[in-house]
C-alpha cells in the first residue's frame, strides 16, 4: 500500500501517539482524517499534519457512540471520496486495583471505572473497524486497520479494565484479520510498552526512573518510533493478523 494519497482515519488523534503517527504519516502524503473530542487539539493536529506535508481534516466524535462513529466515516468518505485505512488509537485510563482492603474497610474497582474503560478501549475499536470495514468493502477501497494494543495485554497490575481491554483488541485483530482479507482488508496491531508522552510525562521523577530501569533498553519509546512501525505495516502488503510489539524488550 502506498501511503501518498491515501485517506487514513486516526482516532486519538488530537493528541500523544494519535498526533504522532499522524504527523509522520503526513510527511509520507497521507491524507488524515482525525478523531477526538477535542477540537482546539484537533486543529492543532490538523495544522501540524499540513505542515508536515499531508491533507488533514478534524472531526469530533465519542468512539464510543455508535451513531456518531457511523456519522464520522460518512462524512470522512463524503469528504474525501475514499477511505483506505484506520488507526484505532483512542484510549482512556482509569487505573485502581480490583480491591483495596485497609483497616477493615474494603476499597473495590467501580462498575463505572470497568465499563468507561471498556466503552472506549474495547467498543469504540469494535465500532470504527466495523463502520470504517463496512464502508471500505462498500467503495471498493482496500488497506489496513491497524489496532493499538499494548504491554499491559498481558496482564497489569492495577489496569483490570486497560489489560482486559487490550488483551481484547489483540485477540480481535487475529479475529479481523481472518473475516476481512477476502474484502482486501488487512488488520494488525501495535503493543507499544512505556512510551514519551504527555501521560509519562507527568509521572514524578522517581517513579519514571524505577520504570525505565525495568526496561532491558533502559529508556522509553518515542512517539516517532510507535509512528515509523505504523508506516511500515501500511507499506508491507503481507503484514496481517499479528502483533507488532514496541516495548525495549520489557515483558510484564
Amino acid at each position: 500500500m502506498q501511503l501518498k494519497d491515501s485517506v487514513i482515519i486516526v482516532t486519538g488523534g488530537g493528541q500523544g501517539l494519535g498526533r504522532a503517527m499522524a504527523e509522520y504519516l503526513a510527511g509520507r502524503g497521507a491524507r488524515l482524517a482525525l478523531v477526538d473530542l477535542d477540537q482546539a487539539r484537533l486543529d492543532e493536529a490538523v495544522n501540524a499534519c499540513k505542515a508536515a506535508g499531508g491533507d488533514a481534516r478534524a472531526y469530533v466524535c465519542n468512539v464510543a457512540n455508535e451513531d456518531q462513529v457511523s456519522a464520522m466515516v460518512n462524512q470522512v468518505a463524503d469528504d474525501f471520496g475514499t477511505i483506505n485505512g484506520l488507526i484505532n488509537n483512542a484510549g482512556i485510563l482509569r487505573d485502581g486495583l480490583l480491591l483495596k482492603a485497609k483497616d477493615g474497610q474494603i476499597q473495590k474497582m467501580s462498575l463505572s471505572q470497568w465499563q468507561s474503560v471498556i466503552d472506549v478501549n474495547l467498543t469504540g475499536v469494535f465500532l470504527g473497524t466495523r463502520e470504517v470495514a463496512a464502508k471500505m468493502v462498500e467503495l471498493g477501497s482496500k488497506g489496513l486497520i491497524i489496532n493499538i494494543s499494548s504491554i499491559s495485554r498481558a496482564g497489569n497490575m492495577g489496569q483490570s479494565n486497560y489489560s482486559a481491554a487490550k488483551a481484547g483488541v489483540a485477540a480481535l485483530t487475529v479475529v479481523w484479520a481472518k473475516e476481512l482479507a477476502r474484502y482486501g482488508i488487512r488488520v494488525a496491531g501495535i503493543a507499544p510498552g512505556f512510551i514519551e508522552t504527555e501521560m509519562t510525562g507527568g509521572m514524578k521523577p522517581e517513579a519514571l526512573e524505577k520504570m525505565t530501569a525495568g526496561i532491558p533498553l533502559r529508556r522509553m519509546g518515542k512517539p516517532e518510533e510507535i509512528a515509523h512501525s505504523a508506516a511500515y505495516l501500511f507499506e508491507n502488503d503481507y503484514y496481517s493478523g499479528r502483533i507488532l510489539e514496541l516495548d525495549g524488550g520489557l515483558r510484564l
